[in-house]
């Protein structure tokens, strides 16, 4: 699967995406199944949204978070994250949540995946991040963990490490958050297929397999 829009049958997705959102990794992982179904060549790009841009520097309990934030109390918290256990098995991901799961700022990251776009990396670090955070809970608001994720994935380690302490993407991240915003994406998994069609939310490999059909049968009519 290509995350650059060099393959001129490819179709472009964009999407727009917190690494705190587990909503993002379940509605790719279901994005991914209906990609393989339909054979659809895909170019994806992943794009900056902060769930919460003012998570202090060691973040919060994640069940005190959900229950400021949505008003849900430890029963629900609890129950929501069994079902996305479950989700996430069916899909092949593991979500390894603990009382001790923390909600964390995840400005840096962004910052990380903006330069690994110029490495043609950055799809690679998005699912590493996602398991890093979902999967082995490590702090991916801090710049030494990030340096070490962004290695796994072929990045040079002390490039990455200069590219986050120079800030030099920190303005194009707020840029890019603005662009999206201000075109009315106030939630994520935001996913815009081929430029034309919006769907938010972690809409099912069955909704994402009826958008690329129907994108297909208009190029086919074109």
């Amino acid at each position: 699967m290509s995350q650059t829009p060099d393959q001129p049958d490819s179709l472009q997705i964009d999407i727009v995406s917190d690494v705190m959102c587990p909503w993002c990794i379940v509605g790719f992982r279901q994005l991914e199944e209906a990609l393989a179904t339909t054979g659809t060549q895909a170019a994806l790009r992943w794009h900056p949204f902060e769930l919460n841009p003012n998570m202090p520097a060691g973040g919060q309990n994640l069940a005190e978070h959900m229950a400021e934030k949505y008003g849900a109390s430890p029963a629900q918290s609890l129950e929501n994250r069994k079902s996305l256990q479950k989700l996430g098995a069916d899909l092949g991901f593991a979500f390894n949540f603990t009382d001790h799961s923390r909600i964390l700022n995840t400005f840096l990251a962004h910052q990380l995946l903006d330069w690994a776009a110029t490495q043609d990396k950055q799809h690679a670090l998005k699912m590493a991040l996602f398991t890093a955070y979902f999967t082995d809970g490590l702090d991916v608001s801090d710049l030494g963990v990030l340096v070490q994720i962004a290695s796994t994935v072929g990045l040079n380690a002390r490039a990455a490490e200069d590219a986050l302490q120079s800030g030099a993407q920190a303005q194009p991240v707020r840029e890019k958050q603005s662009f999206w915003t201000s075109r009315g994406i106030s939630g994520v998994p935001s996913m815009i297929f081929g430029g034309k069609y919006l769907l938010t939310g972690a809409q099912g490999t069955q909704t994402y397999t009826d958008v690329l059909r129907q994108l297909h049968d208009e190029t086919r009519a074109a």
